[in-house]
């Protein structure tokens, strides 16, 4: 018995309707039914981009400042890319479709709890739920479906990715509208909030699910038909070999990653998190000054710009490759931001064009990133690793708006105006996408000593129960 309890896991393999075996797809399912099954869950959980709509109802009817009413969204962030770090090899181990209802449990209960919370008129119980409980939700269900679309779609993974990861940065284009006209039915006292939020919490359970029902994972040694691994191993970076989670992150080329994908993000954040009011400061002393509404606009175009990036150039990496892709990321956004530095306010197009041109390699950079892994780690734990390099964004998302807004208010305070608010700020990004650049140039195939024999673990794991309590 003390043998049975030394050998029993933390966290217990799920069984039944939840357990990686009932997901193991029959001959004739689709890969095509994956992608669908991965966005029913990051439509959903991008939600979190239109937490700003709540704002304002949630300050006039609970009297909070804007700070308070931005915790919620700020410890879901944090607790998304915690929850990917230390979640990731339990989303490997136990499969996605318990992932998938994890995160569908945890995701759609934070809005419940936030309605309780808001009915009562007991905030802490928003941040405890939306922030902490829906938090874990965002973690989990982001890195959900990675590993399983990449192993369903080998010959093409930037585009497979691409497609659930743009859920997550169109999910608020969904959200937003649909928010705005529940909260303007329900009303936007006490009342009609936490009616938006149960509604939500009801109505995304219920779309999350069919993720969990539709997602299946392949039979070992699936390969699509008339591909084969040889096609891409010769090209530079591509490993046919496994890494596994913890000896990824024992190699520089993870860490490397790490510095690309935190500046890349940093960069584009920077100018995402303060779009509305960059514009009309850039442009205020000008003949034609930006009104409010143009501004909103000109976030909408950023949103779909960030949206239609992680499609179009993660798909355009399976072509020229991810080393290549980053640079382009990291390189020409360099330059679209010395254009805006040099160009100021005298071209308002010239303006919104490199911003357009900023945020797509901002989206494009989230939805290549699992594909370049891949290439370097396998496919594995490739879920696992991905998770653990989220915590480049948790760092991107306190820097860019961090660096942004404090050299703004700090011009501001000296009497400057206009794009002098963000001249310093521009500059550091460009040194910030250079320093990503040369991190990516270092980038170099990963050393045959972090790769797993994955033949001699499963004969270890095959061993009876009773011989491993022997040896030990």
């Amino acid at each position: 018995m003390a043998g049975e309890e030394r050998h029993r896991p933390i966290f217990p393999t799920p069984h039944g309707f939840l357990s990686r075996s009932r997901t193991v797809a029959p001959p004739t399912w689709s890969r095509w039914l994956i992608p669908p099954a991965a966005l029913s869950v990051h439509l959903a959980i991008g939600q979190a981009y239109a937490w700003s709509v709540f704002k304002p109802p949630l300050e006039s009817a609970l009297g909070l400042t804007g700070t308070q009413s931005a915790l919620p969204f700020q410890l879901g962030i944090v607790m998304l890319g915690l929850s990917a770090a230390f979640g990731g090899t339990l989303v490997e181990r136990n499969g996605p479709r318990w992932a998938m209802f994890v995160s569908m449990t945890c995701f759609s209960s934070g809005f419940l709890l936030s309605a309780l919370g808001v009915a009562t008129r007991q905030y802490w119980l928003v941040v405890l739920g939306y922030g902490l409980v829906g938090g874990i939700g965002l973690g989990i269900g982001y890195i959900s479906p990675v590993s399983t679309l990449i192993k369903w779609f080998p010959d093409r993974p930037g585009m497979a990715t691409g497609i659930a990861i743009m859920g997550f940065g169109g999910g608020a284009l969904i959200a937003s509208p649909w928010s705005t006209q529940m909260l303007e039915a329900f009303g936007t006292g006490t009342g009609g909030i936490a009616t938006t939020f149960l509604v939500h919490g009801l109505v995304y359970a219920v779309f999350m699910s069919m993720g969990v029902l539709l997602v299946r994972v392949p039979p070992d040694g699936w390969l699509p038909r008339g591909w084969t691994p040889a096609k891409v191993a010769a090209r530079p970076l591509v490993t046919t070999a496994d890494v596994s989670a913890c000896n990824a992150i024992r190699t520089p080329q993870f860490w490397c990653l790490w510095i690309v994908l935190c500046c890349n993000v940093t960069a584009g954040i920077g100018i995402l998190e303060k779009a509305a009011p960059m514009i009309r400061d850039f442009f205020s002393g000008t003949a034609t000054p930006v009104a409010v509404g143009a501004a909103a606009g000109f976030v909408a175009l950023l949103s779909l710009a960030n949206m239609t990036g992680r499609i179009v150039w993660s798909s355009t990496s399976d072509l020229i490759g991810r080393k290549n892709m980053y640079r382009v990321y990291l390189g020409a956004g360099a330059l679209f931001y010395l254009v805006i530095a040099l160009a100021g306010n005298t071209s308002k197009p010239l303006f919104i064009i490199c911003a357009l041109g900023i945020l797509s390699f901002y989206g494009g950079g989230f939805a290549t990133i699992p594909a370049y892994l891949k290439d370097l780690f396998g496919t594995y734990q490739v879920g696992a690793i991905h998770g653990r390099l989220l915590t480049a964004w948790s760092t991107a998302g306190i820097l860019g708006p961090l660096i942004v807004n404090a050299i703004a208010d700090a011009q501001k305070a000296a009497g400057r105006s206009g794009p002098a608010l963000y001249t310093t700020s521009l500059y550091i990004m460009i040194g910030l996408l250079v320093v990503g650049f040369l991190a990516n140039e270092l980038i170099r195939p990963v050393h045959p000593v972090h790769h797993a024999d994955l033949a001699a673990e499963a004969a270890t794991r095959q061993k009876p129960m009773a011989t491993r309590q022997g040896d030990a």
